[in-house]
């Protein structure tokens, strides 16, 4: 299955693409905050990102789901900053800041190569809303130079529906958060008022170009959407409401990853509402709703008292899988 970038590459789509995605960032509306800063002249919005990407690290991950991951990995490029910048992000140590290092788009083009020489899956590029210009540039210089594997856009959900509908054809795979069903949690946790009138549309946007299931060969995704939702503590209901809009707006069909993985972060330990991991009972409570919703596939995770956040401080993030 050829990926959709190539014949934008072929075409010479895919470079217009970079330049329109350029252009926005003069009077930047990329995402769902439309700071309209100027970023190519050095001012920042919330990102706090200027004109050039800022990439942490890129490696082999194999904590994503089953078929993004599969058996070498997915290839991973962990991007800084965010336009959410939730407060209890187990990322936090590079998405509520932009610490990592200035790569132009050849830096970032072979890093893309680097990682499909590993054997990894795919390109799986996490929260790159605020690098999008210089994420596209990279990919058509890396197709040019032999990229084959599949493109994932891993991020928060909450995204502006106008630029997604720039990514078809660039995008094969779709790994959005779809984090609350109410704009009242939005605002409590993650300091938006509108994340449900944005992450409702772009889904619709992202389920139009790659449809709402999911092209396997031998076990690995190709093509398609898988929708992530981070089960809170004491937040079952906005779980529910989430899989109540997804129901009613897109389709069971859609695959869902049901997380509950959620840990503390050291700012919220001993907060009272987030100071605490999820209980069994939440986790099932949520995923035997959506089983009687008539969702199809499901990803499901164990509840444990393991500590799952990654550290970013270390040279190697993660610590399982």
């Amino acid at each position: 299955m050829k990926p959709g970038y190539q014949r934008l590459y072929e075409q010479g789509i895919l470079n217009e693409r970079a330049g329109t995605l350029a252009r926005l960032m003069r009077d930047c509306t990329l995402c769902p905050r439309k700071c309209r800063v100027d970023r190519l002249s050095g001012e920042r919005g919330f990102c706090g990102l200027g004109g050039s990407v800022i990439l942490n690290r890129g490696l082999p991950h194999h904590g994503e789901e089953p078929p993004i991951s599969g058996s070498r990995g997915a290839g991973t490029i962990f991007f800084s900053s965010c336009n959410l910048r939730c407060s209890y992000c187990q990322n936090y140590q590079i998405s509520h800041r932009a610490k990592g290092r200035v790569v132009d788009s050849k830096d970032l083009s072979g890093l893309m190569l680097s990682l499909q020489e590993r054997g990894c899956h795919n390109i799986d590029a996490v929260t790159a809303t605020p690098h999008l210009a210089g994420f596209s540039e990279a990919l058509d210089d890396a197709c040019g130079k032999g990229l084959t594997i599949p493109i994932v856009y891993n991020s928060s959900g909450y995204e502006n529906p106008e630029v997604v509908m720039l990514l078809d054809g660039m995008v094969d795979l779709y790994l959005p958060d779809f984090k609350y069903g109410n704009d009242n949690d939005a605002r409590l946790f993650s300091s938006v008022g509108d994340y449900c009138s944005f992450a409702v549309p772009a889904l619709k946007e992202m389920v139009r170009q790659v449809g709402d299931s999911l092209d396997m060969v031998d076990g690995i995704a190709r093509r398609g959407i898988i929708v992530r939702h981070l089960i809170l503590p004491g937040r079952v209901e906005n779980s529910l409401q989430v899989l109540r809009l997804i129901k009613r707006n897109i389709s069971t069909s859609v695959s869902l990853s049901i997380m509950s993985q959620y840990t503390p972060i050291p700012a919220l330990e001993g907060h009272p509402l987030m100071g605490r991991r999820i209980t069994e009972e939440e986790y099932e409570r949520v995923v035997n709703e959506a089983l009687d919703m008539g969702f199809d596939t499901i990803f499901a995770q164990e509840v444990s008292d393991n500590h799952m956040a990654p550290d970013f401080d270390r040279d190697t993030p993660f610590l399982w899988g």
